[in-house]
């Protein structure tokens, strides 16, 4: 039995407020053990299983442009391509398969052949990540063992799953708000906002099944797309934290 899960949700450059919410619980003396994520909070799932702490992250993560992660496809299955980010990862996450990890990690991909959420725990690292964050449209399928996948979220944006039961109390770490919106540009911002509300639907009962629950309004007005604010969306994870550890400090003696 662990003690303290996290589950970090999928929400592109919004994920930056996982570092944040990381460094304030471990300013408070709480250090997940355990740890579940899908798309962006995979990618900072696997960095923090890996023996990083939250400012290396972000200090790696946020040096580079939306050219440095991003590059454009031929639009057959896919408009962009994440060669850059695939670079980065492999650059610096130090475990190549999940049993080098200093923490278990569990990583949510959906099965696109099979219509059903995949919790990679074995394998490689980075083809899960990849995998988990590959948003549809935006984003060609990732193909591992000839399955094709696509962004956990588009299952489970928040993967309690495969923490319940194994962890005396489980911390949830949610990025992707869903407010009001206007104006509908271009097709990136169409595919993006459709995906946000996609990716929200079972969002509030789920919260209900967190120990301690974080979701920042203020992320709503922040491009999933764009890592441009990182220092901004970090800050709004570990001020969110701050104070709704100063809320439930009982809950989670």
């Amino acid at each position: 039995m662990f003690q303290t899960g996290i589950v970090l949700s999928g929400g592109g450059a919004r994920g930056f407020s996982h570092l944040g919410v990381l460094q304030a619980l471990n300013e408070a003396g709480i250090f997940p053990d355990c740890i579940s994520g899908t798309s962006a909070g995979s990618i900072a799932g696997a960095f923090y299983a890996d023996g990083y702490k939250p400012m290396e992250i972000l200090e790696i993560l946020s040096k580079n442009k939306r050219l440095d992660y991003l590059s454009f496809a031929i639009p057959k299955d896919g408009l962009l391509e994440m060669n850059g980010m695939v670079k980065i990862i492999e650059k610096h996450l130090r475990a190549k398969t999940f049993k080098d990890l200093k923490i278990p990690l569990y990583v949510a991909a959906t099965d696109l052949n099979h219509g059903k959420i995949k919790y990679f725990h074995h394998g490689s690292v980075v083809e899960a990540v990849v995998a988990s964050s590959s948003i549809p449209v935006v984003f060609k399928p990732h193909i591992i063992n000839n399955i094709y996948y696509v962004d956990g979220g588009v299952m489970d944006n928040l993967p309690i799953a495969p923490l319940e039961k194994k962890c005396r109390r489980i911390i949830g770490s949610y990025v992707n708000p869903v407010g009001n919106q206007d104006h509908f540009p271009n097709l990136f911002v169409i595919a993006e906002r459709t995906f946000s509300l996609g990716v929200a639907k079972d969002i509030k009962e789920k919260a209900k099944r967190f120990d301690l629950f974080i979701e920042p309004p203020e992320l709503e007005k922040y491009n999933i797309l764009n890592p441009d604010k990182a220092l901004e969306i970090y800050e709004i994870g570990y001020k969110a934290t701050q104070l709704a550890l100063k809320k439930s400090r009982r809950r989670l003696m």
